[in-house]
């Protein structure tokens, strides 16, 4: 393995590592191990702030709503020194999510993106991503089906 592939490799480690413990873990100590001081988010999820504390209150969000929620990368690829990752997470609410009460026995649900991340050095410091946000907003009963 070349110096440029061992980078490449590393930084696919970086972002798997940042989500296994932010969303399979529920580890919101992450954002600091992972995420650079200048971390932007250009496209931060459910209203977030853009800065690393919004990537933490996200993480919490769904720690807090669905405590089994489990992030599944289904593809990684790394690119110079962004990584893409292709995932569905999912979980069994167990709480109010965006504003809806969890069912006694609970709901699974699901939700799939693709994120992009820029890596400088070994901290990860912007993300830009597309979540499929309508899905979820149908899952919990917040939007038609079909719409």
């Amino acid at each position: 393995m070349n110096t440029s592939e061992a980078t490449l490799s590393k930084n696919k480690d970086i972002v798997h590592a940042f989500i296994d413990a932010l969303f399979t873990k529920g580890d919101l100590g992450a954002v600091d191990d992972y995420l650079a001081a200048d971390f932007v988010n250009h496209d931060p999820p459910f209203e977030a702030s853009a800065d690393r504390e919004g990537m933490r209150s996200a993480g919490a969000l769904f720690r807090q709503t669905c405590p089994d929620w489990h992030s599944e990368p289904h593809l990684m690829i790394a690119e110079g020194d962004l990584v893409v990752e292709h995932f569905t997470a999912t979980g069994t609410q167990r709480g109010v999510l965006l504003g809806v009460p969890a069912p006694v026995e609970g709901r699974t649900v699901t939700l799939r993106g693709i994120n992009i991340f820029r890596i400088r050095g070994e901290r990860i410091v912007e993300r830009w991503g597309r979540l499929d946000e309508l899905d979820l907003l149908r899952q919990l009963g917040l939007t038609p089906p079909g719409a």
